[in-house]
């Protein structure tokens, strides 16, 4: 453990890179954070930082940057409760209280809203349809032969299928049939259909007109009985990447990376699974993107976990700023969807 001194001194050096990402000097650390010890006891502590493994010397410099060790260590011990400022706030209060879009439009909204306050890359993956639970059934008819069948989910999705019927079916079995789904799916998953089909075909017996209700709510249920891979992914401010490293091959790596939206998920839900909301360099375990850190905040909908935003950058990202920005606006998605 470090004592106070070294501590204080670490610190300093990672906030001041940070702020300039130039290397940082121990006169500069000595005159300008009222550290009430000489240059050369700074310099001292700033080489035994460096042999345990928090600093390093990027060149020839006489400077010295953080190391992933160092950046941890600040996160984890030293990073004050960050808070957004005032406009910040109101820049996000403002967007959601206006954020009356699809959920596909929301999600997408929010990514750019996260890269424009931290100037870093955004994540942002939102609810799936198979977990989400369905709200409202409502059947439609377009004609003698066809109705739509319009299922609304918790996450904020509307999924529809239209159905061919025989001319056979009345209105009045329509309406039996709408009010048997709503019976067998409201306030449950959609990925439950199978249950669904099966209570379907226990709560009819062989009355004709009951029959047909049952067949038309197989029909239905059928039709929406498929395995739904899609995610609501979504990243924002991948130009800003460009700008955050001097080095042209990290950039093309890690830009190359944001593209596979595959890996990014992965990331995202092994930290998840880690129980990890800061994953710095190497720790995330994607080796294209070991230059930067990642922060994440679950959104939660009704007190479940439905989604997660979050914020990728270079390690030398404000920890503060963006463990607040991703907190704020994670809580605020997750409001948005549950009022939806």
């Amino acid at each position: 453990m470090l004592d106070d001194r070294k501590t204080a001194i670490l610190r300093a050096v990672v906030e001041e890179y940070i702020a300039t990402a130039q290397p940082v000097g121990s006169a500069h650390i000595a005159n300008n954070r009222d550290m009430a010890v000489s240059s050369a006891t700074v310099r001292n502590d700033m080489a035994a930082l460096e042999r345990e493994g928090y600093l390093m010397h990027p060149h020839t410099s006489a400077g010295r940057i953080p190391t992933d060790k160092g950046y941890r260590f600040f996160v984890d011990n030293l990073v004050p409760n960050g808070s957004l400022g005032s406009i910040e706030q109101a820049k996000v209060g403002s967007f959601f209280e206006t954020a009356h879009f699809r959920l596909e439009e929301t999600l997408q909204r929010t990514s750019m809203l996260l890269a424009q306050l931290t100037n870093y890359a955004s994540v942002v993956i939102g609810p799936t349809a198979e977990v989400a639970v369905v709200r409202s059934v409502q059947l439609v008819t377009l004609s003698s032969h066809h109705i739509t069948v319009v299922v609304v989910l918790s996450n904020g999705a509307v999924e529809n299928v239209q159905i061919e019927i025989s001319s056979e079916i009345s209105d009045d079995q329509i309406l039996q049939a709408t009010a048997k789904l709503q019976k067998l799916m409201i306030a449950k998953p959609l990925r439950d259909i199978a249950t669904h089909r099966e209570a379907n075909r226990k709560s009819s017996n062989d009355h004709a007109s009951e029959a047909d209700v049952e067949a038309l709510c197989e029909k239905i249920l059928l039709a929406f009985d498929r395995v739904r891979n899609d995610e609501n992914f979504y990243v924002g401010g991948v130009a800003q990447m460009a700008e955050a490293f001097d080095a042209v091959e990290i950039v093309r790596n890690v830009l190359h990376t944001l593209e596979q939206q595959y890996v990014v998920v992965t990331l995202v839900r092994d930290m998840l699974n880690r129980g990890v909301s800061v994953a710095i360099g190497a720790e995330h375990g994607v080796e294209p993107l070991s230059a930067c850190s990642v922060v994440l905040a679950p959104v939660r909908v009704d007190g479940e976990t439905m989604g997660t935003v979050g914020v990728l950058g270079p390690t030398r990202m404000n920890y503060p700023q963006a463990l607040a920005t991703v907190d704020l606006v994670s809580d605020r998605l997750g409001r948005r969807l549950t009022e939806n």
